[in-house]
């Protein structure tokens, strides 16, 4: 069977794989923000706020499935976790695919116009949020293939609930900050386009 042996190829190879997949990863997100990527359509800046809007709402979807997952296995609802988890990379995928085409569909640059000390507050919070989710990747790629390539009971020989924890951590504090950072820019103070 084709797919218990991938699995078990994706089982003994998990720390490749994860570096790969990563490397993959930043790879596509530099090359959106550096190289210009003739892959993407042009938006309008319409379809720009619109992309804006939707990234927020998957972003606080996917905290409110994480902060579950986390209750969940607390809890030791191991099937609910997974679903949870598994839904939370899911639409973190979606949201990749949208951030991408926002950024490489001429996606401009939101200037915040709010008071000078809200907008340093507002560039510490941006910037945090952006060294979490770089940091987030590599752990919360390598914590989700230990959890889909074993069972519950061999998980618990591994690291998974160790890096799990520092992946949802990571994962939930950057995704916060990005909404919090959103509310500021197009919601409380502004922006100039």
């Amino acid at each position: 069977m084709a797919t218990a042996a991938a699995q078990r190829r994706l089982r003994e190879n998990t720390l490749g794989v994860t570096i790969l997949l990563t490397v993959v990863g930043y790879a596509l997100v530099i090359g959106t923000f550096l190289l210009d990527l003739p892959i993407y359509p042009e938006l309008t800046e319409a379809q720009v706020d619109l992309f804006t809007h939707l990234i927020a709402v998957i972003n606080l979807t996917t905290t409110v499935l994480l902060v579950l997952g986390w209750y969940w296995i607390r809890a030791g609802e191991v099937d609910k976790h997974r679903l949870a988890m598994v839904g939370a990379f899911v639409l973190i995928l979606l949201f990749l695919v949208l951030y991408l085409t926002r950024v490489g569909g001429g996606g401009g640059e939101k200037l915040f116009d709010g008071p000078e000390l809200v907008r340093y507050a507002y560039l510490v919070m941006l910037a945090v949020h952006i060294l979490l989710s770089i940091v987030a990747v590599p752990v919360v790629l390598y914590a989700l293939l230990l959890g889909l390539t074993h069972t519950p009971a061999e998980l618990r020989r591994t690291a998974h609930a160790r890096i799990g924890r520092i992946a949802a951590a990571t994962w939930i504090l950057s995704l916060v900050l990005g909404v919090v950072t959103y509310l500021l820019l197009n919601h409380i103070y502004g922006y100039t386009y």
